[in-house]
């Protein structure tokens, strides 16, 4: 397992930087895609942002946007349209993967 992860993390530091997929709705489809993030937007509403786990788990991971969630996350695209997230992803269940998005890159917690 621990090589998957070498692997993994050594395909996304040489792999393109992740982009973000817009959807109309207020919901994230039911399969994401391998390595971009999906931003749900209803009503120039932003939702929620969501992507499959960078470790290879294969777990969907839902963050919400709303002002009125509890916990929330920010979404800021740079210049290039790559997104950024704040604060840091921390999944304390399962894989317990911990990172931040930069600029479309995962950057992993120690």
């Amino acid at each position: 397992m621990k090589a998957k992860r070498l692997l993994l993390r050594l395909f996304d530091f040489v792999a393109p930087a992740r982009r973000l997929q817009v959807l109309s709705g207020d919901s994230l489809p039911p399969r994401l895609p391998f390595r971009a993030l999906v931003l749900a937007r209803d009503d120039d509403e932003d939702w929620c942002v969501g992507m499959r786990c960078p470790c290879g788990c294969g777990r969907k991971i839902e963050l919400l946007l709303i002002k009125e969630a509890a916990p929330r996350w920010d979404l800021l695209l740079d210049e290039k349209g790559l997104p950024s997230l704040t604060p840091s992803v921390w999944l304390r269940d399962g894989c317990q993967s911990h990172f931040w998005v930069r600029h479309g890159r995962v950057d992993w917690c120690p």
